[in-house]
């Protein structure tokens, strides 16, 4: 409901032509004018859907010190759009592949400690956080940073897995679905998902620039619903599945696509105590041991929408 002429968000433009100059003349009047004054418009019979895919730019900073990561808008018959699946499985040492894993017993855990939340750097925020895109690296403007402002993949408690170097241009475009297999040393905690375009290291960003896309998150106790309050037992292996906000994104020649897996990002969301204590009474905070599964049997993944 704001911002609608603006070219960027966060520290991330996306071209002249992602602003929406006029949106009332642009998109009320028009769509008004379709449905009560039975104006003819090809686009919104044939063509209903009009989205902003991201991505394609040049990878420079601008003028205004942000990343020009580009993009267009396009219009769709249906949504979601045609085109195949793509499964992304976690494997055995930070890998993100097409294969499903062959092998037995494979795992990942970190520590989740509510005292030391992940900080929230960007994403689909209001208020008092920053929004937009962002390089995952701490600095001071975000709350939760701490010297030395590292990247937030080289935290202990975020699992991070991230596909080779793409060899072509990848566009994804659609819903988004995770699959975890997931257990917890506590009687709740919370597993969140972040997926990040990787950019290569460059002149103007001589660490690359990792830049967030959609997120999401599942507080355990409420895993079969927001109604349906159910403590899990701990050591116990669950079956869980997640939807971001579907999102439209070129990860280009040279990029990578990766996943962030943790329990926390704040002030984004509130921080799970891990005591499993009803929700705003709870007293006390404990560390927990939580279980990312990658093997054959339980194959945690990603599922995306390749555009045709």
């Amino acid at each position: 409901h704001s911002g609608n002429t603006k070219t960027y968000a966060g520290d991330v433009d996306f071209g002249p032509e992602s602003a929406i100059k006029d949106f009332h003349e642009a998109y009320q009047i028009k769509w008004f004018n379709f449905l009560l004054k039975d104006s003819v418009d090809t686009d919104l019979t044939s063509n209903p859907i009009r989205i902003f895919v991201m991505g394609g730019g040049d990878g420079k900073k601008n003028s205004q010190g942000r990343l020009n990561h580009g993009g267009y808008w396009t219009n769709l018959a249906q949504w979601p759009p045609e085109g195949e699946e793509l499964n992304l499985y976690f494997q055995e040492g930070g890998l993100l592949t097409k294969d499903r894993p062959i092998v037995e017993n494979t795992f990942s855990t970190y520590t989740y400690d509510p005292e030391h939340p992940v900080p929230t750097l960007g994403g689909h925020t209001s208020a008092r956080v920053k929004d937009g895109g962002y390089n995952q690296r701490e600095r001071d403007d975000f709350a939760g940073s701490e010297p030395p402002y590292l990247p937030l993949k080289s935290r202990s408690d975020i699992l991070v897995f991230q596909t080779e170097v793409l060899q072509d241009d990848l566009t994804i475009m659609g819903p988004i679905k995770v699959k975890l297999f997931c257990s917890s040393t506590a009687e709740d905690t919370d597993f969140t998902f972040k997926l990040i375009d990787v950019y290569p290291p460059s002149e103007d960003y001589p660490s690359g620039f990792e830049l967030n896309l959609t997120e999401s998150i599942v507080r355990m106790s409420y895993r079969n619903g927001r109604h349906t309050r159910d403590l899990i037992n701990p050591g116990e292996i669950y079956e869980v599945d997640m939807e971001p906000f579907a999102t439209a994104n070129i990860f280009k020649k040279g990029h990578r696509l990766r996943v962030d897996i943790s329990s926390s990002s704040f002030p984004r969301w509130d921080i799970n105590p891990n005591t499993g204590e009803p929700l705003g009474l709870s007293k006390r905070k404990i560390k927990a041991d939580n279980t990312i599964y990658h093997d054959e049997a339980r194959s945690s993944r990603v599922v995306l929408k390749i555009s045709n």
